[in-house]
């Protein structure tokens, strides 16, 4: 069994006064309470641990205690149980005590259940510390209200739906639970559901479930802000002589026109079609089109002699090597 140190867990010497390991503990408990750290789980054992080296410290006569079974921890090894302990060896026999609670039976450590019992009497932490640690279900005299956890998962969402909307049914705890999605969420958003997380403790309030929304690649779409940006392919005719193309996006079909001399991978816009705002739908963004001007293969030779016509004629700097 693993002794503990409790004078180390809290960062305090062993001649520390009762004011300096309160106010160790009040930091400790602050920097690793389980609402600011949440689901991690290193963070909620050195706030137990905390909380169990206070519990002991605290009291002059658990301190006192304590200090005994320090100096003789390997006579109490060697010992079966406290009936055992320091018998025929002029040390003083150690009683187990009622320290009384500040966690549930099974969140003190195998040390701290070995060398006191009692637990659910006495008195906890949460006078000393404001109730801020009492929130902690088990805390102090007895059971104290407590919201439950919070849950959080991911919801992946396709760029149509971050324009059109969406919903999503999840099935919790057995419940099935339908979930809107407005039009213009965006990526990383989080969307909370109140009272679906873990249930609350002697009363108290269930915990919320957030969902966090990731927007999932479509090819030949992304989003920038509220502008949703598109492809488009036209040929190099009417690239150069100008024309209209269709562009089909997630809200309909849009006719474009093409500029004389439109140049490869530039970008044309369709003025309030793109995303609406994810809290003003009569607000949206633009659609960005970018054109991928398509090279004509498998030239018959009139064609090739066409464009080298084309070539001589045009004005244009030549770019042949």
């Amino acid at each position: 069994m693993e002794y503990k140190d409790y004078y180390k867990i809290l960062g305090v010497s062993k001649s520390a006064s009762q004011e300096e390991i309160k106010k160790a503990y009040r930091k400790l408990a602050l920097k690793y309470h389980p609402d600011k750290n949440p689901d991690d789980t290193k963070a909620e054992e050195s706030f137990k641990e905390a909380g169990e080296a206070y519990e002991v410290l605290r009291d002059p006569q658990k301190r006192k205690q304590y200090d005994e079974l320090g100096a003789n921890w390997k006579d109490y090894q060697n010992a079966q149980g406290f009936s055992g302990f320091g018998r025929g060896s002029g040390h003083r026999q150690y009683q187990r005590t009622n320290m009384g609670s500040m966690f549930d039976d099974e969140e003190f450590s195998d040390f701290f259940k070995t060398f006191f019992s009692g637990f659910g009497g006495g008195g906890g932490f949460g006078d000393d510390f404001g109730g801020f640690a009492g929130q902690r279900q088990g805390f102090g005299r007895s059971p104290q209200a407590m919201k439950g956890k919070d849950l959080r998962s991911r919801m992946d969402i396709s760029v149509a739906e971050v324009l059109q909307g969406t919903s999503r049914i999840i099935n919790l705890n057995g419940n099935k639970i339908k979930i809107p999605v407005k039009p213009g969420v965006q990526q990383g958003q989080e969307l909370r559901l109140k009272g679906k997380g873990h249930p609350g403790s002697a009363g108290a309030p269930a915990g919320d479930l957030y969902l966090k929304i990731n927007i999932t690649p479509t090819a030949g779409m992304s989003i920038h802000h509220n502008d949703l940006i598109m492809e488009s392919s036209v040929d190099i005719y009417t690239a150069v002589l100008g024309g209209k193309t269709t562009v089909n996006s997630p809200a309909g079909k849009y006719n474009l026109t093409i500029p004389a001399g439109t140049q490869n991978n530039s970008k044309l816009r369709i003025k309030g079609k793109g995303i609406p705002a994810y809290n003003d739908p009569l607000k949206r963004g633009d659609i960005l089109v970018q054109i991928n001007v398509s090279i004509p293969k498998n030239l018959s030779e009139e064609e090739k002699n066409l464009f080298a016509r084309l070539r001589d004629m045009s004005k244009e700097p030549s770019y042949q090597s």
